[in-house]
């Protein structure tokens, strides 16, 4: 399986990223960094430090995007910390990010490489809409896309119908959205219901390694803003599981399929995630997304351990 990752590291982005490089299946032919969760020169910089971290320090980093197409951009330093890896220091990089900006790495790979590679997503899509600007074929070259964003039948979590990714970049998102790609939305649905356990997080704790002590530290992080929501010391496992959606398709227990749009003009709304529940109206040729709504969480927090052991 060959994998473009494009994301904003960020804490559950990664854990994501040990997901992936811990699957000897997994070829991870490029990261694209957006902004998002810190800026963009952090996430990029997070990107090659995570990567060497968990032991691919060969896949190529591209910068991206810096902010939204619209709207300024907001970051998200109370959730993951002042360097978007909640406070933890890695070691400074060996490598650098490559020429090309992360639009273009991605073009580049899929148009060398078309139907072979997929797409997972988990920061603002910006990069991506960026990417279909320059590639207009882009949902035909792209084997299938996994994004991991959006609020459909729940509440936001940075407005009372947002999700941060899709709230970050709505015009970006709609585009995304319209644009008939293979698509898995991985949304707040599932992963508020998907959760790192106190349990779960001690047992992290006795794996030896340095891989699995860093990525603790991140989540002890995580989980000291996750207490605030969840009223226990647990967090979502937001990113990793849309990995795990996108490696391991056995996971889904239950998912229904809708045509999706993002709300651009709402006062109260905007970046909210709609998806039309009825029978698919005549004249609608947008092409329905998978919403995944269930998962085996005992098997993937299971193979989440596994991959950081």
């Amino acid at each position: 399986m060959r994998v473009f990752v494009d994301c904003d590291p960020g804490i559950d982005d990664a854990v994501a990223l040990a997901y992936l490089a811990a699957r000897p299946e997994v070829e991870v032919v490029g990261v694209g960094a957006v902004f998002g969760n810190n800026s963009v020169d952090v996430t990029a910089d997070n990107a090659l430090r995570l990567l060497e971290l968990y032991g691919r320090p060969d896949v190529p980093v591209a910068v991206g995007a810096a902010r939204p197409l619209v709207q300024p951009p907001r970051l998200a330093p109370h959730v993951h910390g002042g360097n978007g890896l909640g406070d933890v220091e890695l070691p400074e990089p060996a490598g650098e990010p490559v020429a090309e900006s992360a639009a273009e790495l991605l073009v580049r790979l899929v148009r060398e490489s078309p139907g072979r590679i997929d797409v997972l997503a988990v920061g603002p899509l910006t990069n991506l809409a960026i990417a279909l600007g320059l590639e207009p074929e882009l949902p035909r070259l792209v084997r299938r896309l996994v994004v991991m964003g959006g609020a459909v039948r729940v509440a936001g979590n940075v407005s009372s119908h947002a999700e941060a990714n899709i709230a970050n970049d709505p015009e970006a998102a709609e585009a995304v959205f319209a644009a008939g790609f293979e698509l898995d939305l991985v949304a707040l649905d599932i992963t508020m219901k998907t959760v790192a356990t106190p349990e779960w997080l001690a047992e992290l704790k006795t794996v030896p390694g340095e891989r699995a002590e860093r990525t603790s530290a991140f989540l002890d992080y995580y989980a000291d803003f996750y207490t605030g929501v969840f009223g226990v010391r647990q967090c979502a496992m937001h990113d990793p599981l849309a990995a795990a959606v996108l490696v391991d398709p056995d996971l889904v227990t239950e998912a229904f399929e809708a045509p999706l749009r993002v709300e651009l003009r709402g006062s109260l709304t905007r970046g909210m995630t709609v998806a039309d529940l009825r029978p698919r109206p005549a004249g609608d040729d947008r092409r329905p997304a998978r919403v995944v709504t269930g998962v085996s969480e005992a098997d993937f927090l299971g193979r989440m351990l596994d991959a950081l052991r």
